[in-house]
């Protein structure tokens, strides 16, 4: 199925009947951005420049949360792509200040359900037949209602549940108009970000316009039921012989891009601690699976689920023996009652290419080696670096950093104070806003997933250490790149050897040539660099008295004019000289 991805400007948007109100959706978005850019111009520009820096700085952070709190107000008035756009920026700490990404974690994808009726109009449309002949029973109570979509109960006809081999569903249907709703909030933020490309300050920190395509893509692919679909029959497949996790089967001939129909696999949510210590089931099971799982998806598959929130994941109980000799059975293993973990809503997907995976191994041989050039080429292969990027000063920063860290085992990592560790993601946070960088979509979806992982987990189990789950697949990372990291070591070794071995005779030629005097030095670039600053400075200096003699005569025109008019008038002789005397000079530049 082919979707339409072109821009749709909120006239087009608007043409079945919301026009109105999709332009003033759209102007109140361009206004907010404006009063925010104002804003930040009048204290973070205009206020250092006249010598009040400290103004600024010490309303900053109360000023930050403010922005936050009234984004937070006005994405859950719009709905539609606000809330997404107030999750998104959530996460993206190389951006935005903590301040901020704080306020806007907790935003919620929460919003008043479609009336029934237009669910109804929608679903029969979309699927060509009424809902009674589609589905056995169609529960009008939505099960969840979202900024995108709501999503209701259903049994499916006995033929259609005979052709699956499953009954009971989930229905998922988009809410109605959101296309336009999504088109005219997409043409809005390109429009802001086209202001913001014009503000040097903002372009050499980020790349406004790029950020918004990678929204945009992401969010068009959460409105195609279509791509999240496939996806959950990819994630399927890759845990297929894994008896610890579970995700929903889907109905093709009752899904369609704005209809989604999978069957129903509702249990506990993930972080009902009470439900699963009622069911037998002790969180802190839950919690080690579950990073496993996740860190599964990570370094196994490469294929992770980049939004595992609570309402995104369930735990369910089941009675099936399973030996305990199995290495993968471990679910459960110390509560007694067997269950497994079960995702869904595969709407965002973060995929862990192969550039990124050889980028990171190159950053870890340079980290090991604490070779600054080395991490800013690995950044550079990542995608981190901007073209604007001042390499010298991030080879300094990231030098810096990973010092800190990178000659630590995992069992020191452990002991290390956490508050150690809080410091360091300020300060690399800090170092990250200040610098031209910014992360690709991949490892920023990567990276949610990890932040959320570790946030459930504590949240389980209280004594939760992460590295625990991570030290193994670390470990299997290291051994399978081995054989590459240890071509690279020898490579760079001989290449050092070489030169090592040929530096003594170098040296002792240059000694001998010296004794000789046979050694000769061509000074002629060097004579001509320095003949052109001496030029530069006579310029500049008549530039000066230029200015002085102009701006004297200027101020004396008043009390003595005849006076002003000759200063004036001689001012005209140094501008000359320095427009013109580059002009005239001889010999080779």
């Amino acid at each position: 199925m082919v979707v339409d991805r072109s821009p749709v400007s909120p006239r087009t948007a608007g043409a079945e009947g919301q026009s109105a109100p999709l332009r003033a959706r759209y102007r109140r978005i361009l206004a907010f951005a404006a009063r925010v850019l104002a804003q930040t111009w009048w204290f973070e520009i205009a206020l250092p420049r006249i010598g009040l820096a400290r103004v600024a700085e010490s309303s900053r952070e109360r000023r930050m949360r403010t922005l936050a709190q009234r984004f937070h107000v006005l994405a859950v008035e719009l709905g539609g792509l606000m809330i997404k756009v107030g999750q998104f920026l959530s996460s993206r700490l190389d951006v935005l200040p903590p301040e901020i990404t704080t306020e806007l974690a907790g935003l919620q994808d929460e919003v008043p359900a479609v009336p029934i009726d237009q669910i109804r109009a929608l679903a029969e449309a979309e699927l060509g037949v009424p809902l009674a002949r589609a589905f056995a029973s169609f529960d009008d109570v939505p099960l969840a209602a979202a900024s995108l979509g709501q999503a209701h109960r259903a049994r499916l006809s006995a033929q259609d549940a005979a052709d699956t081999g499953f009954s009971e569903v989930v229905v998922k249907v988009q809410r109605p108009g959101i296309d336009q709703v999504v088109a005219t909030d997409l043409a809005a933020l390109r429009r802001v970000a086209g202001w913001l490309r014009r503000i040097r300050f903002v372009a050499d920190r980020v790349d406004a316009p790029a950020l918004v395509e990678e929204f945009a893509q992401t969010s068009l692919e959460e409105i195609d039921y279509i791509h999240e679909a496939s996806a959950a029959e990819r994630f399927a497949e890759a845990f297929r012989d894994d008896p610890r996790v579970d995700a929903p089967l889907v109905a093709w001939e009752r899904t369609t891009r704005r209809v989604l129909t999978l069957s129903d696999v509702t249990a506990i949510k993930i972080n009902d601690v009470d439900a699963l210590r009622a069911a037998g089931i002790d969180p802190a099971d839950v919690a080690r699976v579950f990073a496993e799982v996740m860190f599964d998806q990570v370094f196994t598959h490469g294929f992770v689920h980049a939004d595992p929130h609570p309402g995104n994941i369930f735990v369910t109980p089941h009675e099936d023996h399973v030996p305990e000799s199995s290495a993968r059975s471990t679910a459960g293993g110390g509560s007694g009652r067997r269950w497994r973990l079960t995702f869904i809503d595969f709407g965002m997907m973060a995929e862990v290419p192969e550039g990124i995976r050889h980028g990171l191994r190159t950053l870890f041989i340079a980290a090991a080696s604490r070779d600054g050039k080395g991490m800013v080429a690995a950044a550079q292969e990542i995608g981190v670096l901007m073209p604007s990027a001042e390499n010298r000063e991030l080879e300094r920063a990231l030098t810096a950093l990973f010092a800190r860290f990178g000659g630590m085992g995992f069992a020191e990592l452990r002991d290390v104070d956490p508050r150690e560790f809080q410091g360091f993601a300020e300060e690399f946070g800090d170092t990250m806003r200040s610098l031209p960088v910014q992360l690709p979509e991949g490892l920023l979806l990567l990276i949610r997933a990890v932040s959320l992982t570790s946030g459930m987990c504590s949240g389980l189990d209280p004594q939760f250490n992460i590295w625990e789950s991570i030290e193994p697949y670390a470990t299997r990372l290291l051994a399978d790149e081995s054989g590459n990291i240890v071509q690279d070591l020898a490579g760079q070794a001989v290449a050092n050897a070489a030169t090592l071995w040929r530096l003594p005779k170098r040296i002792d030629d240059i000694i001998t040539r010296v004794d000789e005097g046979s050694v000769t030095f061509d000074t002629s670039r060097i004579e001509r660099r320095l003949d052109r600053i001496d030029g530069l400075v006579r310029r500049g200096v008549s530039a000066l008295l230029f200015a002085a003699l102009l701006i004297g005569g200027a101020l004396g025109l008043t009390a003595n004019p005849p006076l002003g008019v000759v200063l004036m008038s001689l001012s005209v002789l140094p501008l000359l000289h320095t427009l013109f005397a580059g002009l005239f000079r001889r010999g080779p530049r």
